[in-house]
């Protein structure tokens, strides 16, 4: 029953059959035939039919609510009993974060990799509605994103720490000799920003918009806090990061970062895990280290 239900939520995840199927290293028709089965048994229809994926039907819905429920706990389970047998944590952690806070990351894996050297990492770039997706389809085990700003659904939380925002300009700026700077000002210069799927953006747009005025739009957009950055070294854009992307990148001598103030915005970044009763090892690890790095954050 379990492989049915991983079927399940495998088509959730790649809406096409033969790409769910691939997914599960099962040919197309044993995955029609496993959902074809649940749904005798279930005595239901749980996939709207077709030529092609058009969705699931209400009780399928429903039924795929149980699936990750019922998968994520029996994948918990066998991870708990493995590390019973070994006697130490293994296995592979998968982890997406925002990509504002990928600076963030080695002061989570360092420490955790110090305790239990038996488990790997996959670690990617995702959009806070994309993180909160995979963690509901089981594609990750954590993600680490914005903890305030946008609803986060089923998920616990760990606050790692509060972001606020510079702008960058390199040294030959105008606005170079500033020692703040306000979102009037951020509004007046040509800007790169992240795109408007992520959750930064939408929080820099809203703070902009708040400042009024005139102001254009930012005339380069990147997913890559990395290709932005470069940019701003040319000297041709300025663009609004958080401080701990600036310290991860490095303030070199031909950029500034300036606070931005009035309003001085914060948001809570944090790790999140699937909300389950019985947390699977690795997750329950993982958040231990969470609240210590928390913690240490508070105090500092």
């Amino acid at each position: 029953m379990i492989d049915k239900l991983e079927f399940m939520l495998a088509l959730a995840r790649e809406k096409h059959f033969g790409h769910a199927a691939e997914s599960c290293s099962v040919t197309q028709p044993t995955l029609s035939a496993g959902i074809k089965h649940l749904e005798d048994v279930l005595g239901v229809l749980l996939v709207k039919r077709g030529s092609r994926f058009q969705g699931f039907t209400v009780e399928g819905e429903r039924v795929l609510d149980w699936a990750r429920r019922i998968v994520g706990d029996t994948r918990a389970m066998r991870d708990e009993v493995r590390a019973l047998k070994r006697g130490e944590l293994s296995g592979h952690l998968r982890i997406a974060v925002v990509p504002t806070a990928l600076g963030i990351v080695s002061a989570l894996t360092l420490p955790f990799r110090a305790k239990h050297p038996g488990v790997r990492f996959t670690v990617l770039s995702r959009t806070s509605i994309q993180i909160l997706t995979a963690l509901d389809t089981l594609e990750i085990d954590a993600g680490i994103t914005y903890l305030d700003n946008e609803p986060l659904g089923r998920v616990r939380s760990v606050p790692l720490y509060s972001e606020r925002y510079c702008l960058l300009v390199t040294a030959d700026h105008a606005l170079s000799d500033r020692s703040t700077v306000t979102w009037a000002d951020v509004r007046a210069v040509p800007l790169c920003l992240l795109t408007r799927d992520m959750q930064n953006r939408r929080i820099i747009d809203g703070l902009l918009g708040i400042a009024g005025g005139g102001g254009a739009p930012p005339t380069l957009e990147s997913d890559s806090m990395l290709l932005l950055y470069s940019h701003v070294r040319t000297g041709a854009w300025a663009s609004v990061m958080p401080e701990r992307v600036v310290e991860t990148l490095g303030n070199a001598d031909r950029v500034r970062a300036i606070p931005i103030v009035e309003p001085a915005a914060i948001h809570t970044i944090g790790l999140v895990v699937p909300d389950r009763e019985m947390m699977a090892p690795l997750a329950a690890a993982l958040v231990a280290e969470a609240l210590q790095l928390g913690n240490g954050s508070a105090e500092a």
